[in-house]
């Protein structure tokens, strides 16, 4: 069974703000004490930092909700409860992080140490100290502390690399990698020997040197579910260089010509950009016999189907078995990396944030009134349950100021002109209490 995961869908849950205290002075020698109930800590944020010693979300596929923990209640004397520690979840290199609601990208996160808070623990909630004024000096009301957020998250991975290795099965893809890198990928002869992407870093002269991936073998339809390309597609996007690698041996009985013509088709369909990168052609196991007859039909078919205009691709004739024509494949690719600028993996649109507009917008309406099943009403909305579930209900003067916190927002008039009477049961989640009209 692979070990490798690279994607993942998991829940967050922020900490929630610690309540605020309802407490009073009582020292025999401190006449007139008033309130002395003090603030609730901050609930903890959850925060992904990039560890570059993973390279699988196979830590996610058993453990997917992540939860933060509380801050802590407010205490007498006006003390504040402390505020929670923020949870630190590991994520490696090259993780996007999705909303899997809208599918918009929240952030990509790509470099070593690089942090992100993804959920926003809540803040504590006030104690009564902090609602004492001249009319109402001792008052008893606290709030509760707001709910942190809640998300579904999908996180995808697409490996790092400069320079992935693309071809049918059993072209020599992972023969080659082995070859110039320090990677040692399953060698086998077999089809789709290589189910993971698998990846190196390969040394050139004394001072250069980039990272190498080697791609699972892609077949035609890959980009529609066809063998195990659908599942490694995604990790060919943030490559800079392509080396499309071609078997000139003749053992497989395939036309090099059809596969290079059918693998960049693929990589169109997934993905149009894809073309955009330079690609270098690798005439691989040259050391065959009847390679360099196969060799000369590909490049005579090549130079006959090329676009009007376009030059005619760079191919390196090399062999991964003998270690032929590495170097200078290899000097070539440094020099195309040099002069390559990074592809930029999502454009400004495809990241969730808050858009600039200047001029006139409508406030989201604070709550929606709907009907149950057994026809009581039912009260929702994000403004109007984050007050709720920072009301105390367990005070009276807390009750009360939730209920005139409710009329200036029109509850009362929107549920009169909906149609109900006095008496009916209204509900906000599992809360009911009567319509007074």
């Amino acid at each position: 069974m692979s070990l490798f995961l690279d994607t993942a869908k998991i829940e967050v849950r922020a900490g929630k703000g610690g309540d605020g205290a309802v407490a009073f002075r009582r020292e025999k020698y401190v006449p007139d004490g008033g309130p002395a109930g003090g603030d609730g800590g901050r609930g903890g944020d959850i925060i992904f930092r990039v560890d570059e010693g993973l390279s699988t979300l196979m830590d996610f596929k058993y453990n997917r909700i992540f939860r933060a923990k509380s801050g802590e209640k407010g205490m007498n004397k006006g003390m504040h409860g402390r505020g929670a520690e923020d949870l630190v979840v590991k994520v490696p290199q090259g993780t996007t992080v999705k909303d899997n609601e809208t599918g918009q990208v929240i952030v990509d996160l790509v470099e070593q140490g690089q942090e992100f808070v993804v959920a926003k623990g809540g803040r504590g909630g006030r104690g009564n100290i902090r609602f004492a004024t001249p009319r109402n000096p001792a008052p008893e009301v606290a709030e509760n502390g707001e709910p942190g957020e809640q998300k579904w998250l999908m996180l995808e991975l697409r490996v790092l690399a400069d320079v992935g290795l693309v071809g049918f099965p059993s072209v020599g893809k992972s023969t080659l990698l082995s070859v110039v890198s320090n990677a040692r990928p399953k060698i086998g002869a077999y089809h789709f020997t290589t189910i993971t992407p698998n990846i190196g870093m390969v040394q050139v002269g004394y001072g250069d040197s980039f990272v190498m991936a080697d791609m699972p073998g892609l077949i035609e339809g890959a980009h529609s579910g066809a063998g195990l390309g659908i599942q490694f597609l995604r990790h060919i996007e943030r490559t800079r260089v392509f080396l499309h690698v071609l078997d000139m041996s003749g053992l497989e009985g395939r036309d090099p010509y059809e596969d290079y013509v059918t693998i960049n088709k693929e990589l169109e369909s997934y993905n149009l950009r894809l073309l955009e990168r330079p690609q270098l052609i690798v005439a691989n196991k040259m050391d065959m016999p009847d390679a360099p007859e196969i060799l000369a039909d590909f490049k005579k078919k090549l130079a006959e189907n090329l676009p009007e205009g376009q030059e005619m691709p760079q191919i390196f004739e090399v062999s991964g078995l003998t270690k032929t024509g590495l170097q200078a494949l290899l000097a070539r690719t440094s020099e195309l990396l040099a002069e390559t600028p990074e592809f930029l993996l999502y454009e400004d649109e495809d990241f969730l944030g808050e858009e600039a507009y200047y001029g006139f917008e409508e406030e989201e309406q604070p709550f929606r009134i709907s009907r149950d099943d057994d026809a009581a009403w039912r009260l929702s909305g994000a403004k109007l349950e984050k007050l709720f579930k920072m009301t105390n209900f367990d005070r009276d003067e807390s009750v009360m100021k939730f209920a005139r916190q409710l009329r200036s927002m029109g509850v009362d008039e929107e549920l009169r002109a909906a149609g109900a009477r006095d008496g009916d049961l209204v509900r906000i989640e599992k809360f009911e209490f009567e319509f007074v009209d």
